[in-house]
């Protein structure tokens, strides 16, 4: 079963039967993703643990309303983005729209299949590239290659255009790009999963 079905199975079972079991596998399925995507924002640990499971909580209290809710993935996305915004705004610490201090390694999963494949210069360099992007950029580009959102969700999520998310997509493929050999850039630049819409 691929993850859309997945999830979609476990929303039901947690509207329809107030299933716990599936409340948790649902938890354990997206809590990492969502806490990375915060973290990015709020830029603390706690907080982002804090504001993730949050998130899950109102999940569960409004489970009776869960069949309602047609993309449950996005759903929790962007209320994980809104809490994360209401934690700024309470501390004025940090603001959305400046991100630049970030570190890759904070909010992109550690190894994929795709890492393995690589050899650990490339491996590097394609980090090291992806470091350098900007902010937003980076932010859409994790979304949409780590987490597997479609484009038109990016741009839900964040609230921006499908053509804003697909540009920052092309800018970030095509500066990762620029930093492998020739023979891979092709490759890299026309794999599947960057051309989500």
């Amino acid at each position: 079963m691929n993850e859309l079905a997945t999830i979609t199975a476990l929303q039901q079972r947690i509207a329809l039967y107030e299933d716990m079991r599936a409340y948790q596998e649902l938890y354990g399925l997206l809590f990492s993703r969502l806490f990375h995507f915060s973290y990015a924002m709020v830029r603390s640990r706690e907080a982002a643990e804090e504001i993730v499971s949050d998130v899950f909580i109102k999940l569960w209290q409004m489970r009776n309303e869960l069949g309602k809710v047609a993309a449950l993935k996005v759903y929790l996305y962007t209320i994980t983005r809104n809490f994360s915004l209401n934690y700024i705004t309470r501390n004025h610490k940090h603001h959305w729209e400046s991100l630049e201090a970030f570190d890759e390694a904070d909010f992109m999963n550690p190894v994929t299949p795709e890492d393995l494949a690589i050899s650990a210069d490339m491996h590097q360099r394609i980090q090291e590239a992806i470091r350098q992007l900007p902010p937003q950029c980076r932010i859409i580009f994790q979304l949409v290659r780590e987490d597997g959102l479609k484009y038109r969700e990016v741009a839900e999520v964040l609230q921006l255009s499908v053509l804003t998310v697909r540009n920052q997509m092309s800018i970030a493929v095509r500066k990762i790009a620029a930093a492998l050999p020739p023979s891979l850039r092709r490759q890299f630049a026309s794999t599947d999963k960057f051309s989500r819409s």
